[in-house]
């Protein structure tokens, strides 16, 4: 039988980012916390592509499909501070794709700082077209003017839905988990715990499914960012099963991974003390970067969960090497300049 990454293989892929992004440690905050295994970054910040970002990942097979497909156009969703549109709108400009961001005002804010610069402002340099809205409803009928005008023209729009984190998309982060495996393998860690927040969960089932392929003996603890745990728990299981499917393997058991919503804060886009804490913490110690929507309060979890102790378990995660997945969002710092 195949490999999973010769099945990976099978499926269209556009080259977008730079890869393998680097795998560092946090020799800094490693001293700081000690914890019993080491730290290490994996940096899928440097994807590369106008600012990087896990998304990156996710759209080489996500616009390998609409290349594929004779698409001539993009149209996707998310907040209007939304990493994955900034994304999108850079990968269309590399393709000669047009690139519409139908932008959710999911965040209550209407300040300068957040409606015009970070990746707002990366969105019209990158030459998308925005189309602000209120809410899903108004986001759906936008959509359908959008594909009836492209039709009209001729022209055909390739759907992606918020984050990228359909079946197709999560294929990136079975790429990308395959990928962790093998510099885990090259360097002989011992690693028990790969942590990453989750919003749209593509890359959490990508990763959990790409580990389990790779043989990779590590929990994937996933940090909750956008909804609370049992409604990001039954995206994931969706994704899981739906992703296997196209890559012919089976789903991953329960065992192979773990979620909290303890870092969530009052919700998606407002930053908690905890995750302006593990920002800044960072920052002094590896001049790494988090931000205030997905990174910092995953980090925050991170930290928190390392100084918790270690039990008798030989798996517990605090006794082995941890992997924290920065998936990127440097832009948005720059949004939220108020409470930094």
């Amino acid at each position: 039988m195949s490999s999973v990454a010769e099945r990976l293989a099978r499926h269209p892929r556009a080259a977008l980012g730079h890869w393998p992004t680097p795998l560092e440690p946090a020799h800094r905050l490693e001293a700081d916390l000690r914890p019993a295994g080491r730290l290490w970054l994996k940096r899928d910040d440097c994807s590369g592509l106008a600012g990087g970002g896990n998304k990156t990942r996710k759209l080489e097979y996500l616009l390998g499909s609409a290349l594929a497909w004779g698409c001539t156009g993009v149209v996707t969703f998310g907040a209007v501070q939304s990493n994955h549109a900034r994304q999108t709108a850079a990968a269309c400009a590399r393709l000669d794709l047009t690139c519409d961001l139908v932008l959710v005002r999911t965040v209550a804010r209407d300040d300068d700082h957040y409606r015009r610069s970070g990746n707002r402002l990366l969105d019209d340099l990158l030459g998308a077209t925005v189309h602000e809205v209120a809410d899903d409803d108004e986001a759906f009928t936008e959509l359908a003017g959008l594909v009836a005008a492209a039709e009209a023209e001729g022209r055909s729009l390739y759907t992606i839905g918020p984050g990228g984190s359909d079946p197709v998309g999560t294929l990136g982060y079975v790429s990308g988990a395959l990928e962790l495996a093998g510099q885990v393998e090259a360097r002989g860690l011992d690693v028990g715990r790969v942590v990453v927040a989750a919003s749209t969960a593509g890359t959490a089932a990508g990763l959990i499914l790409g580990l389990a392929a790779a043989g990779l003996d590590a929990v994937v603890d996933v940090a909750c960012v956008y909804h609370d745990a049992a409604l990001t728990a039954a995206a994931i299981r969706d994704l899981l099963t739906a992703t296997a499917a196209l890559i012919e393997m089976e789903v991953p058991g329960d065992d192979r991974w773990t979620i909290t919503d303890a870092n969530l804060g009052p919700g998606y886009g407002i930053p908690t003390e905890a995750g302006q804490a593990a920002i800044t913490r960072l920052a002094r110690t590896e001049g790494v970067l988090l931000d205030p929507v997905y990174t910092g309060k995953a980090f925050a979890h991170l930290l928190a969960s390392l100084g918790s102790g270690a039990g008798d378990d030989p798996r517990d995660v605090d006794r082995r090497d941890v992997v924290f997945v920065h998936t990127g969002g440097l832009p948005g710092l720059f949004a939220y300049t108020p409470t930094l």
